[in-house]
């Protein structure tokens, strides 16, 4: 039977964002804990920079391909379903990266976390859109997103302490052991979600997928949801370099970066939530992203200060930076019917993968590094980004609600149609 979100009592509800919150952390702490284990990944597997590169990017690439081949049949089966059997992959895929012999099989593990992690994160904010009424949909945004927060903060130390003690493979160990325990609690607490199977239609999934890419406020939200990745993922990756070749911090100083960073966001996440159910998608994106460009061209310009002033601006520009993303998340899974948006979620999660891996090379071939060994450019990169967040606002406002039938175009509106 469809599940209607209202009948979702407050309790069932809380519990519902427990376990995707949950879920995401998990997924989220199994992409940010690979970055911090690269010196002993490469000591214990004797490999270069670049094949670490490779097994970084070899869940990107899954995750972004896997995506899009399962944005045409996500949407044809209960998302309960869906999101245990992924979830079940997604553990059974980090208990070989613990197991991994070789630096080839690693690398295989990856390309298997990728595809399930991937479409598993797409399905978790297409339930928030099904189930939570758009009312409050801000505020569950703002409380699943919290999960990077806490990877960040918890997760992150936590894992490098164990990884620091027993070895790299334990973190792997720890997410595969985590992942069992809220998979048992997801089966009882999460709901059967049927409802967009009353309105799936007979068409082909190839046809399917077709209309939604050719569907005109679905293209405004790709391409918005991909200036947005570049607007943060050409700073982001540059930011622990640029701090401790230009700015002056130890190495043992980066940390206090993340956590300060993640444990402000981990607040002001739900804060910007509860924002935009007051005051709407597009009004609350555009003043926070506006905000933002502030910390990022103050941040890409930092001279030698000390450690505090660099924590005041760090902390900022990732309160604002992911303080964006909740009501661009919002404003993007109200873009697309129920009956397509676990589809539209999956290729909106590929479309920001690729697009970030452009931004992070695109803002690599910019920056410089000077024979003393500090990088050059950074600013320009910084200016980049304050552009692309200015374009972002003005593409958000070519985003419509499918949830307001006066708000959607036909269903026959396509790529080359006159705007």
């Amino acid at each position: 039977m469809a599940q209607d979100s209202n009948t979702l009592t407050p309790r069932k509800e809380w519990w519902l964002l427990v376990v995707l919150a949950s879920i995401q952390f998990t997924n989220l702490m199994d992409f940010v804990i690979l970055m911090p284990l690269g010196p002993q990944l490469m000591r214990v597997f004797n490999i270069s920079p670049q094949q670490f590169g490779l097994i970084v990017s070899s869940y990107t690439f899954s995750a972004g391909i896997v995506g899009f081949l399962g944005a045409m049949v996500v949407d044809r089966f209960d998302r309960k379903k869906t999101l245990l059997i992924l979830y079940a992959g997604f553990g059974i895929s980090n208990l070989l990266c613990a197991l991994a012999p070789s630096f080839e099989f690693l690398v295989a593990a990856r390309v298997v976390t990728g595809a399930f992690g991937g479409i598993m994160g797409a399905t978790v904010f297409a339930i928030v859109g099904d189930v939570i009424p758009d009312i409050r949909r801000g505020a569950a945004m703002g409380t699943v997103m919290a999960s990077f927060s806490l990877a960040t903060v918890a997760g992150v130390p936590v894992g490098l302490f164990l990884a620091n003690s027993f070895g790299w493979h334990i973190p792997f160990f720890m997410l595969a052991g985590t992942s069992s325990i809220v998979l048992v609690v997801g089966y009882f607490v999460l709901p059967s979600i049927r409802g967009h199977l009353a309105h799936r239609g007979q068409a082909s999934p190839f046809r399917a997928f077709v209309n939604l890419l050719t569907h005109r406020n679905h293209i405004n939200s790709f391409i918005f949801m991909s200036a947005m990745m570049f607007a943060g993922f050409s700073v982001i990756p540059y930011i622990s370099p640029y701090m401790v070749v230009n700015v002056g911090l130890t190495e043992k100083d980066l940390p206090y970066i993340y956590f300060l960073g993640g444990a402000a966001t981990m607040f002001t996440s739900r804060y910007f939530g509860r924002l935009t159910d007051r005051f709407g998608k597009q009004r609350t994106f555009a003043w926070v992203a506006s905000f933002s460009m502030v910390p990022i061209l103050v941040l890409t310009n930092l001279p030698r200060v000390p450690l505090w002033a660099t924590l005041i601006v760090t902390t900022f520009f990732m309160i604002f930076t992911s303080g964006r993303m909740v009501p661009a998340m919002a404003m993007v899974t109200a873009s697309v019917q129920p009956k397509q948006r676990g589809s539209f979620m999956s290729i909106n999660s590929s479309i920001q993968q690729f697009s970030s891996g452009i931004a992070s090379f695109s803002a690599g071939l910019i920056l410089n590094k000077t024979s003393a060994g500090t990088l050059t450019n950074y600013g320009i990169v910084g200016a980049l980004a304050v552009a692309t967040s200015v374009l972002c606002i003005v593409l958000s406002r070519r985003i419509r609600s499918a949830e307001n039938s006066q708000a959607v175009p036909s269903p026959q509106e396509v790529l080359f149609e006159t705007v």
